[in-house]
């Protein structure tokens, strides 16, 4: 066998945009693959399913033969998986249908059929993580916002910033893991080991580095009760002596946390499936011995086929959902040009919303068992959303007139990460305003009325408050069944369910469903930061 680094160049060799890199990259794998085989004597036998090499380099093949950007390399890992199954050795094939367990395979673009401009974006994506994974596939319904997303992903994990490669990626699994999501957390340890972290701290995190330690009760409160960060929580970081956090250090920690939190709901509100070459995301054992064949990979025959909702299955009582819709966006804009509510009216109306939204739960509400695997990378188990009123307890509403991104977080962010914060303003503006002026069958529709009720609705639920919104509309634009997949999804994403996401706007396609999740993902992100911004703000002064 090669050695270590020289297999590592190897796979890595794949993301090179030289043609002649790629090929022997290739090259070396195949003569890696034969060797291996040889070594576990699987010439003259099956193989079983199993952690082996063998298997591992085999379900790595099956993913370069579906998602790399590179028609060559994926030719190439089908003629290799076919000489091995020609050997009589079982091969690994998909499990799920696709990257999203909610939305069709074939309405996603395929690996292949992409445009000039996405083929660059795709490559690009290749070359920093070595892979094209799910989540960028279901994001690329959106392209102008994918780029943004993964320019700003780019900077925090490539880029040299405050923080070291292998501390960036442990604090996405401490991110990802806090909601439960084995998705981000699998594709985080991978990273981690790539950028020479240490095992030992995979084993829990009371193995890993006393100063990572210490942002477990920031990177809790964050995710589920953000409001509770004071300025005390800062000083603790800051002040501990020889493991004690920097500023920058800080702000580059908190991007990252709110940066995983928010991508967990998007895991969890689009079903992001796992990736094929992780655990659940292939299996070698075939639908039946006797016509199992290389063409299930080739023609995405992965079995298991599950029931799906599409555009042309709609009950009747969704019908008219869209235009009903409609006419009280119409009605709203109309009423919102003749007047104009007082400003204590409008506070009433924002408590009243704020009230409603701590009474709407789903009736699926069983708390998941926490996965070992993932739950020994936080503290308090126990510890979730609840609630910022409940029990007489009252914190105060957080005014935007008296913290903001644009006028106070911005700049902080800027100052201390240059760069991040305009990345991060960038994404954020794309998110709010995307708009394609159009609403399931219907064109040339301004939805800006809409997307600023779900935004506004996300930090609602998260106790802020814009003076200059009318609260009355968000009762008026979403309905029960949206606000409880928005809750869950922005507050509990692990309790998601396809039931959740088939429930609300059943006239909408898909993208915009995806769009509703981007909406989310960015208000929750930004809601997020402001809490934490601003406790260092208080801490600064």
């Amino acid at each position: 066998m090669m050695a270590e680094s020289e297999e590592t160049l190897t796979w890595e060799g794949l993301c090179s945009r030289d043609l002649q890199t790629r090929e022997l990259a290739m090259k070396n794998i195949e003569e890696m693959l034969q060797s291996s085989m040889s070594l576990n004597g699987a010439m003259n036998e099956v193989a079983t399913p199993g952690p082996s090499e063998l298997n591992q380099m085999l379900a790595r093949l099956l993913m370069l033969s579906k998602r790399c950007p590179y028609p060559e390399v994926r030719a190439k890992s089908l003629e290799i998986l076919n000489k091995v199954q020609e050997l009589g050795i079982r091969i690994p094939r998909p499990v799920g249908q696709g990257p999203s367990r909610y939305i069709p395979e074939e309405e996603i673009l395929q690996v292949g059929t992409e445009d000039a401009n996405m083929h660059t974006v795709f490559t690009d994506a290749f070359a920093d993580m070595g892979r094209l994974d799910n989540i960028t596939l279901v994001m690329v319904f959106h392209p102008q916002y994918l780029e943004s997303f993964l320019k700003t992903q780019h900077y925090l994990l490539q880029m040299d910033g405050p923080l070291p490669a292998c501390y960036q990626h442990y604090i996405g699994i401490m991110a990802a893991a806090r909601h439960q999501c084995s998705y981000l957390v699998n594709l985080h340890v991978n990273d981690f080991i790539q950028s020479g972290g240490d095992q030992k701290w995979l084993n829990g995190l009371e193995n890993a580095p006393l100063k990572l330690r210490n942002l477990g009760e920031l990177n809790k409160l964050l995710a589920h009760r953000p409001w509770l960060i004071t300025k005390e929580h800062i000083e603790q970081l800051l002040k501990t002596g020889e493991h004690s956090w920097s500023l920058a250090e800080l702000i580059h920690a908190v991007v990252l946390l709110a940066h995983y939190h928010s991508l967990a709901s998007f895991t969890f509100g689009c079903g992001i499936s796992p990736e094929i070459h992780s655990n659940g995301g292939h299996t070698f054992r075939p639908p039946s011995i006797s016509n199992y064949c290389i063409c299930d990979i080739r023609n995405g025959n992965h079995g298991g086929n599950e029931s799906r909702q599409t555009a042309g299955s709609l009950s009747s009582d969704s019908s008219c959902e869209v235009e009903v819709l409609m006419e009280k966006m119409k009605q709203l804009q109309e009423c919102r040009d003749e007047e104009e509510a007082s400003q204590e009216e409008m506070a009433t109306r924002f408590e009243k919303e704020k009230t409603e939204s701590m009474l709407t739960f789903a009736t699926e509400d069983e708390d998941p068992p926490p996965v070992k695997e993932v739950s020994k990378h936080f503290e308090d188990t126990s510890y979730g959303y609840k609630d910022f009123s409940r029990r007489g307890m009252h914190v105060p509403t957080f005014r935007v007139q008296d913290f903001s991104w644009e006028d106070h977080g911005y700049s902080l962010v800027n100052r201390l990460y240059p760069d991040v914060g305009q990345l991060l303003d960038e994404k954020f503006h794309i998110a709010y305003n995307l708009t394609y002026n159009t609403m399931a069958m219907h064109n040339d529709v301004d939805t800006s009325t809409l997307r600023r009720a779900i935004w506004n609705y996300v930090h609602c639920m998260f106790g802020i408050r814009y003076d200059d919104y009318d609260y009355g509309e968000i009762n008026q634009l979403l309905d029960r069944s949206f606000k409880v997949y928005i809750k869950n999804v922005v507050c509990s994403p692990e309790k998601t369910t396809k039931r959740m996401y088939d429930g609300f706007w059943r006239q909408f396609r898909h993208s915009e469903k995806v769009h509703v999740n981007l909406l989310l993902m960015e208000a929750r992100m930004q809601a997020e930061l402001l809490y934490a911004l601003r406790a260092i703000t208080w801490y600064m002064t």
